[in-house]
C-alpha cells in the first residue's frame, strides 16, 4: 500500500535508529548513517543539532509530515494551556493517521496515510480523506465495510509486531476504533526515545 519505503528506511538510516520498531528496518544490519563515509559520522553533536536531530526524529515518525505543517502544529502546541512539549504529542496523536496507525487498521504511518487518502476511512459515519484531520476524545473511526477484506488491513490486525495504547479502544471484528482520551507523552508507544522538550527548544530559538 505503501510507496514511500525507500524514504521510510532513509529515515531510519539518517537517524540511526529504527524509530518504528520494525523488524526490517537496515538499521537492525548497519546501526550508522548512510554513504561513503556513515561510519565515521560520530563526532560530538552541538545544542542545535541535537534539536534539530529531535525534530527531525519526532517529523519523521509521523509519516514524515511536511515542515511547514509540523511547525504550525508546534504554533498550536503552545498557544494551548499546559506544557507545551506534551501539547504537541497530544495534537500529533490526535491525527486520523496516527490513529489507524494505532488501531493497527495498516501496517505502518505511511500506509495510513493513503489509506485515509484513499477514502477507506469513516469518522463518526462519514468519509474523510484528510489524514491531519485533527479527532476529538470519542470519535469513532472505522474502516469502510467495502474495504475491509483488504489484505493489508486483515494482516495488520493480525500482526504482533506492535500494541494498541489504552488510548485507542479497537474492536478488532468490527474494523472500529474509538478514540477515548489524549494520551500524555509517556502513554505513546515510541519504539525509541523522543524528545519533544528539544523540539519546543529547536522552534523557540
Amino acid at each position: 500500500m505503501s510507496k514511500r519505503n525507500s524514504a521510510k528506511y532513509k529515515i531510519d538510516r539518517r537517524m540511526g535508529e529504527n524509530i518504528w520498531g520494525r523488524p526490517k528496518s537496515p538499521v537492525n544490519k548497519r546501526a550508522y548513517g548512510p554513504g561513503q563515509h556513515g561510519q565515521n559520522r560520530r563526532g560530538k553533536m552541538s545544542d542545535f543539532g541535537t534539536q534539530l536531530r529531535a525534530k527531525q526524529k519526532l517529523k519523521g515518525y509521523y509519516g514524515n509530515i511536511l515542515e511547514k505543517q509540523f511547525r504550525r502544529t508546534y504554533e498550536q502546541a503552545t498557544r494551548m494551556k499546559g506544557d507545551a512539549s506534551e501539547n504537541l504529542i497530544g495534537l500529533l496523536e490526535r491525527r486520523l493517521d496516527a490513529i489507524v496507525y494505532r488501531a493497527k487498521f495498516v501496517p505502518t504511518v505511511f500506509s495510513a496515510r493513503q489509506f485515509v487518502n484513499h477514502g477507506h476511512i469513516l469518522v463518526n459515519g462519514k468519509k474523510v480523506n484528510i489524514p491531519s484531520y485533527r479527532c476529538q476524545v470519542g470519535d469513532v473511526i472505522e474502516v469502510r465495510e467495502k474495504s475491509r477484506t483488504m489484505a493489508l488491513v486483515l494482516e495488520a490486525l493480525e500482526s504482533a509486531e506492535r500494541e494498541t495504547p489504552d488510548y485507542v479502544s479497537v474492536d478488532p471484528k468490527a474494523m472500529q476504533a474509538t478514540f477515548t482520551r489524549v494520551p500524555s507523552f509517556d502513554e505513546v508507544p515510541y519504539p525509541v526515545v523522543m524528545e519533544p522538550n528539544l523540539v519546543v527548544e529547536f522552534y523557540s530559538r
